[in-house]
């Protein structure tokens, strides 16, 4: 959710999403954009030929540092390698333009990232000028404060039935509206054509 700004979207965008309570959320917020409750990786496979854009975000919890302080065994979780497949897949198959982000990993990257943005790591066949991004935001000290969250990431889902913990889920998830927008700019600077 939140993965472009709402600052920077157009129409005919498409979001897949495996959780039909967080796929509704998102058609509130995007009452335009097509959702699609199924398994993104899955569907990035079977469908990536019929997009011009990809923006891929896969699961990031078993490659944040936060799993360095996970100090059970039975916690500790394997790295996701979804996040490789995809790079890979992307590289190798699709002739649009893409960006994959997850977080910082707390090992060396397996794949170099094309650039970083604050505590993310993206991967992308555009080139992204990322030292022209001045950004303040410090996502440590307002992780753990919905309300702060949600001002600062520009999604209040207050009127929805959640708990704390699925609520800091989705909104640990988003991408920060103004590092999307700045990606999708350098990307609309990048392309000859238009984007859609």
């Amino acid at each position: 959710m939140g993965q472009c700004s709402k600052r920077s979207r157009g129409g005919g965008i498409t979001a897949v999403e495996l959780d039909p309570q967080t796929a509704q959320i998102y058609s509130e917020f995007y009452p335009n954009d097509i959702v699609i409750i199924a398994d993104a990786h899955e569907y990035l496979r079977e469908h990536f030929r019929e997009f011009n854009f990809i923006w891929a975000s896969p699961p990031c919890p078993t490659h944040s540092i936060l799993q360095m302080t996970r100090f059970s065994d039975k916690s500790l979780k394997f790295p996701d390698m979804t996040l490789y497949q995809e790079i890979i897949w992307l590289k190798t198959f699709y002739k649009g333009d893409w960006v994959i982000e997850n977080v910082k990993p707390y090992y060396k990257s397996l794949i170099e990232p094309s650039f970083q943005l604050n505590r993310h790591y993206f991967w992308s066949n555009q080139k992204i000028n990322s030292n022209e991004f001045q950004f303040d935001f410090k996502y440590t000290k307002i992780r753990d404060n919905i309300q702060l969250m949600q001002n600062k990431l520009e999604f209040n889902l207050n009127k929805y039935k959640l708990n704390n913990y699925k609520k800091r889920q989705l909104l640990r998830n988003c991408v920060h509206p103004q590092i999307g927008e700045f990606i999708l700019k350098e990307i609309l600077l990048n392309q000859k054509g238009s984007f859609v």
